[in-house]
């Protein structure tokens, strides 16, 4: 019996005599049937001669009423009739299909990214550097989507944001990396990745010519910057401060936790996972450095620059840092450039050179590297005791100082 079924139909539909299933055929879709038990069960089949037994009509489910729409069963009829013109069996290819879902969710670019990261990127020289930029660029933008999916688009869109941000230096660090990451998957042939969408991504077209930055700020805008930061609240106002004191690198300070600092020894020990070189680095603090910090313990929670209540450090200083400038009035800067000035100023001061440069956890140079393991802890606080009375003399310097340094700076500018 064929009959236009229509919901108002088949809800009127009684349960057929015990021990049978009375079969409604749709007059629209050829096969489509309604079939109702004697228990009042309803569901749709379609009846065909499918490749995997063409010498005679079988039914297979489409799905119960209810759980399919009258609509949604007569377009998974049309599409299985058309699958079943061109010789598929819609079973197996739905079985494909499930299995081609379960390799995309296990091909995943947050999963390959972590095999990457964990099989081959922990080996490279900066391989904490690796997994900072990885993770927090594009893990955090593609995770759950198949790594086989990012357009060329999307990581030009991904390069130019960190541009934009005023990092071209990180952005070309950050397409190294992408571009090693896709180029190892393919090597692999486990992910189902055959080509790198950062194939024809040119660096210089799309960051600009890599130069090395050497901008290091005058006094008088070390001051601004310094001031500024003391009137930008917690949690980025003190890590710019921070950064200033220690000569750290940028998440080396952000990401700081509590159990890294030791109150009694007045040192922080930031570990190996997450260093640029991979190896744990011992920061002895100064007084003011420990007077920071010391006011900052009242805040909750495993880590000390924390906008979600300890749970995570601090990401993203691109707002902190448009205002630092606009109350600073200091422009063309970055944060590295903060590590820059330190570090000049260090060589002002009467300090051993291998000093200043394990205070900004550059390795020992040569052979000193392989022989010499003292730690120079006595030596690197000695310096940054040294830079912090230093610094203090070009933050609040006596007022005929002040004016003698402004006076210099434009005769030198």
């Amino acid at each position: 019996m064929k009959v236009v079924l229509s919901d108002r139909l088949i809800k009127s539909r009684k349960p057929s005599p015990e021990g049978r299933r009375d079969e409604y055929r749709d007059a629209i879709v050829p096969g489509l049937a309604l079939r109702v038990t004697d228990k009042g069960h309803k569901s749709f089949v379609l009846v065909a001669r499918y490749p995997s037994h063409p010498s005679n009509p079988t039914r297979r489910a489409l799905g119960d009423y209810g759980a399919v729409t009258l609509e949604g069963a007569r377009r998974k009829a049309r599409e299985w009739l058309e699958l079943i013109q061109k010789g598929i069996d819609p079973k197996v290819e739905e079985a494909r299909e499930r299995a081609a879902a379960q390799r995309r969710q296990v091909n995943s670019f947050a999963a390959v990214a972590a095999e990457y990261l964990d099989r081959h990127a922990a080996a490279l020289k900066k391989s904490a550097e690796a997994r900072r930029i990885i993770e927090g660029e594009f893990v955090n933008r593609w995770g759950a989507r198949p790594i086989t999916d990012i357009m060329p688009e999307e990581v030009a869109a991904a390069i130019r944001a960190i541009v934009k941000r005023g990092s071209p230096y990180q952005a070309h660090n950050a397409l190294g990396y992408i571009r090693g990451l896709y180029n190892w998957a393919i090597g692999t042939h486990q992910f189902g990745v055959t080509s790198s969408p950062c194939e024809r991504l040119k660096p210089k077209a799309l960051i600009g010519v890599r130069r090395a930055r050497d901008r290091v700020l005058t006094d008088t805008e070390l001051r601004a910057v310094w001031d500024a930061a003391g009137k930008t609240p917690y949690p980025f106002g003190p890590v710019f401060r921070l950064l200033i004191l220690t000569g750290q690198r940028e998440r080396e300070i952000a990401d700081m936790s509590w159990p890294e600092i030791d109150f009694d020894t007045r040192l922080l020990t930031i570990p190996a996972a997450r260093m640029k070189g991979g190896r744990a680095h011992e920061v002895p603090l100064a007084p003011l450095a420990i007077e920071l910090l010391e006011e900052l313990r009242r805040w909750t929670g495993d880590f000390v620059f924390t906008a979600t209540a300890g749970a995570r450090p601090i990401n993203g200083f691109a707002k902190a840092k448009t205002r630092i400038d606009k109350q600073s009035g200091v422009r063309d800067w970055v944060i590295h450039d903060l590590r820059r000035t330190m570090r000049t100023h260090l060589s002002g001061l009467p300090v051993q050179d291998l000093v200043r440069e394990l205070v900004i956890a550059h390795a020992k140079p040569g052979l000193h590297r392989v022989y010499d393991q003292h730690a120079y802890q006595d030596e690197k606080r000695h310096c940054l005791e040294l830079w912090e009375k230093r610094l203090l003399s070009i933050v609040e310097p006596p007022p005929n100082v002040l004016r003698m340094r402004r006076q210099a700076e434009v005769a030198s500018a």
